[in-house]
């Protein structure tokens, strides 16, 4: 299943991101203190300390965007496109034909990778993967290999109702050896009935 790219900050969310971390550079250069920087721009102490210190060490060079986070990918952005279009293909055609569960998971994609780019991927990197590319892992249904659902229909037409036993006819008072039925349930006069002797 495919959904709209996302995941980690937009290309416009880390050019804002930066115009702050600039600012907050310009400000360093009139001798604004750190403290001050972050209750003009609306940031935390922390992170005003923290580009202070950067733009101390190297300049304002070490407050600009350093582009996407996380690790380089393995590969290229030409593979990233293939492996999309084999991903939009299907499992089927990429030889899980034979599977009733037709979804990807992050290990068929890992396996993919392997087969059609010679890359080593883990299960857990493949999944991020996908998620990248704008797919969502999914999980098969588990069922058993030999379960035939027309007879288990036809079982449960003919033979469950003869086999289910009849439900415990309800009855007056309680099942209960501590908690004895209401006078409604047990009639004084019923026959049969003996009465107790009075406690002295």
């Amino acid at each position: 299943m495919r959904y709209a790219d996302g995941g980690g900050l937009t290309a416009k969310a880390r050019q804002c991101r930066e115009a702050v971390r600039l600012e907050a550079a310009a400000l360093f250069d009139e001798g604004v203190p750190p403290r001050e920087v972050a209750r003009r721009l609306r940031v935390t102490a922390k992170s005003a300390y923290q580009w202070h210190r950067a733009w101390r060490e190297d300049g304002v060079g070490a407050l600009a965007s350093r582009g996407p986070g996380g690790q380089r990918c393995k590969l290229s952005a030409r593979c990233r496109e293939k492996l999309a279009e084999y991903l939009e293909q299907g499992p089927a055609v990429h030889g899980w034909d034979q599977d009733q569960d037709q979804v990807w998971t992050g290990a068929r994609v890992a396996t993919l990778i392997g087969r059609r780019f010679h890359v080593s991927y883990s299960v857990s990197g493949a999944t991020r993967l996908m998620r990248r590319l704008g797919f969502t892992p999914q999980v098969p249904a588990r069922r058993a290999a030999e379960r035939d659902e027309q007879v288990v229909a036809a079982w449960r037409e003919a033979t469950w109702a003869e086999v289910k036993a009849p439900g415990r006819p309800a009855t007056a008072g309680s099942a209960s050896r501590t908690k004895p039925g209401s006078p409604a349930d047990h009639p004084k006069d019923a026959p049969g009935d003996v009465a107790a002797p009075p406690r002295s």
